[in-house]
């Protein structure tokens, strides 16, 4: 049966929350930030007093549905009980499902969450520099639901799958904990330098370079070098390591702008500092001017830099412009430790071996993330 979202749904804004009111303890407000595809990030929750009359006209329940409506407009997240009591920001919508018995919420949740949706959700929104999108749109989003039996049918589905992938993410990010262990373990933190290394500041022992703009028609005139938007960081492949690219282009076009390998690259304009992604480069590339690049120098083995850059926060580092930027000068006066090379090769080789077991659970991951893709594929176009 052919519904409107409206229909299934009682949508609702946000209100403007205003952040000088914030407090240490009080009711968690979910901003946009916060929704992501398919999950809540809240690694930097704020909180709001609680007797406010506005917390609780926007108070949000276990189980609805939020959907971000400016900037990547038409991610969906699913709210769950560890998050309450929380209310609601602008620029969020909040789908709450009006009868239970004819509508599952894991079924709408997958199916808001497809790609086509999301595609659907940009193609509806306003604006250039930042799209933003109505609700009056969400509320006249037609969709196919199928009878409640059927809907549990393909949740049940989805879900075993999603399991999968769920738990080999988690062992990802265990093995990138292990990693940063063992650092810890070997070297200490660069702040109280715990074995009295010899310490120097990343402008002294390293290479800055930010990357260049090319022509349009030159960004992927084929080549033997990857050419690395921020977006390339992403790329199926480049998860840790940039190894390939969407775009590639010619030495002769890349120049003077190679980074080599073994360099650290990370974002450097806009909101994607927040991302606080970094790679490090296992072949020469040429990067976009949203790109910065840290090479170690002759004290340094890239896996140590990689490890040191990996806790580094870069939203931290920003200049605080109204669009985020970092440049040399941010970059330049961190300090590091210098431990003895023979000690970094052992790190390194460390690394390798964690690299090992991480490619394993990458493949597994990757399968499963394409069984997943084909049956949202199956189910919703």
């Amino acid at each position: 049966m052919i519904k409107r979202l409206g229909d299934v749904c009682e949508i609702l804004n946000g209100y403007a929350f205003k952040s000088e009111n914030y407090v240490n303890d009080g009711i968690r407000i979910i901003r946009i930030a916060n929704v992501q595809k398919g999950y809540i990030e809240d690694s930097s929750p704020v909180y709001y007093p609680s007797d406010g009359n506005e917390v609780k006209k926007y108070s949000l329940l276990d189980g609805d549905l939020l959907m971000s409506l400016t900037g990547n407009v038409g991610r969906v997240a699913l709210l769950s009980a560890e998050f309450l009591p929380a209310a609601l920001n602008q620029r969020v919508a909040c789908l709450r499902i009006k009868d239970p018995n004819n509508v599952d919420k894991a079924f709408l949740f997958h199916r808001l969450n497809s790609n086509r949706f999301e595609s659907e959700c940009i193609v509806s929104s306003k604006g250039v520099a930042q799209k933003n999108m109505s609700t009056e749109w969400l509320k006249e989003y037609k969709f196919l639901l199928p009878p409640i039996d059927e809907q549990k049918t393909i949740v049940k589905t989805l879900d075993k799958v999603t399991s999968v992938v769920n738990t080999r993410k988690q062992q990802l990010v265990r093995l990138d904990e292990l990693i940063k262990s063992r650092f810890i373990e070997m070297f200490g933190d660069t702040e109280s330098n715990p074995y009295g290394w010899s310490q120097a500041t990343i402008g002294s022992s390293c290479t800055l370079k930010s990357g260049t703009s090319l022509p349009a028609e030159k960004e992927n005139e084929g080549g033997t070098i990857p050419y690395i938007k921020v977006g390339d960081m992403n790329y199926p492949g480049n998860e840790h390591y940039i190894t390939t690219s969407s775009h590639f282009v010619s030495i002769e076009t890349a120049g003077a702008g190679i980074f080599p390998a073994g360099t650290v690259i990370f974002p450097k304009r806009g909101g994607a500092i927040g991302t606080n992604k970094k790679r490090l480069t296992s072949l020469p590339i040429c990067a976009d001017l949203n790109v910065m690049g840290v090479t170690a120098g002759d004290q340094l083995t890239p896996q140590y830099l990689m490890a040191y850059f990996s806790m580094v926060n870069l939203g931290m580092l920003d200049n605080g412009s109204s669009v985020p930027q970092i440049n040399n000068k941010d970059i330049a006066p961190l300090v590091i430790s210098i431990p003895p090379l023979p000690l970094q090769n052992q790190f390194a080789a460390f690394v390798v071996q964690v690299d090992e077991s991480r490619t394993v659970v990458q493949r597994s991951l990757d399968k499963a993330q394409l069984l997943f893709d084909s049956l949202m594929q199956k189910y919703f176009g």
